[in-house]
């Protein structure tokens, strides 16, 4: 077994290296949306019908003014995770096209979804992390729309909060700025790793967040869905995405986590990290 040399990141894990037990603190699948269909259009007029069963989603893409996509239909796999009252996390990994995977969240109440595409590049590109996410709010066709729109936030950085996906598994995250995180590893097959990595966070409802890092060692990426309403006893359900120690072979899995705040940073004014760039 190779040992891990934190200064050596030739000896860091694969991708799925770190799958095996990872996902013991996963929440159950829902079947909350099996039989419903559901059609969410974005600010260009594209429109993705998917249709849910238990354990399946066929959709139908159809790109509007703008968008370069093409149309597309297929069925995938799916995981769902209720995250709060009639708020979803859906997951799936496209089989006819394996370098994507997608993260949708489906807010029934407000009528209201985002989607998180995760894309794995064909090759390295300076200045890019291997796997890239694109954001698309959207509203639901057909329902009442209301609340306000899921959105870049900043109300995560300054905290420092300690996660435990299982018995073996436990990081912290310091949420830096509106680009950058610092994770460490405190127990699991990565103790003592740490790394400083790009991240995005987007409000869904007040208290719950989309949190969404790419890394810059390790080709893979992941998107959590946070709900930190309670900073004692806060859960995530989250995905990641990228591939394996080969490079060539997509890697996707989901996990859990439940976490709790450790403490909160704050600075003299004019030095809050979340008015960087801001007039």
């Amino acid at each position: 077994m190779t040992t891990l040399n934190p200064a050596d990141t030739s000896t860091w894990l694969p991708l799925e290296g770190l799958a095996p037990g990872f996902d013991a603190n996963k929440a159950p699948h829902s079947t909350a949306l099996s039989g419903r269909e559901i059609t969410v259009v974005d600010d260009r007029g594209t429109r993705i019908t998917h249709r849910f069963d238990d354990t399946t989603v066929t959709w139908d893409y159809q790109p509007g003014d703008g968008d370069t996509t093409e149309a597309a239909s297929d069925t995938d796999d799916y995981e769902a995770f209720e995250v709060d009252d009639e708020l979803y996390f859906v997951q799936f990994h496209h089989r006819y096209l394996p370098n994507e995977a997608v993260s949708l969240v489906v807010d029934l109440r407000l009528g209201r979804a985002l989607a998180i595409i995760s894309v794995i590049l064909p090759a390295a590109e300076q200045g890019k992390t291997r796997v890239q996410h694109i954001f698309a709010p959207s509203v639901i066709e057909g329902a009442e729309v209301s609340g306000e729109a899921a959105a870049p936030t900043t109300t995560l950085i300054g905290r420092r909060v300690e996660w435990v996906y299982s018995e073996e598994h436990a990081y912290e995250h310091v949420y830096l700025s509106e680009h950058w995180y610092t994770w460490q590893c405190l127990a699991g097959p990565e103790r003592g790793l740490a790394d400083t990595d790009e991240n995005s966070a987007w409000q869904v409802r007040p208290g719950i967040y989309i949190f969404a890092w790419r890394e810059k060692v390790i080709p893979c990426a992941s998107v959590t869905i946070a709900d930190h309403r309670d900073l004692n006893a806060i859960r995530s359900h989250g995905v990641l995405f990228g591939l394996d120690e080969t490079g060539e072979v997509p890697t996707h899995f989901t996990f859990g986590a439940h976490g709790r705040l450790i403490s909160t940073s704050h600075h003299s004014a004019g030095l809050e990290p979340a008015e960087f760039g801001r007039n």
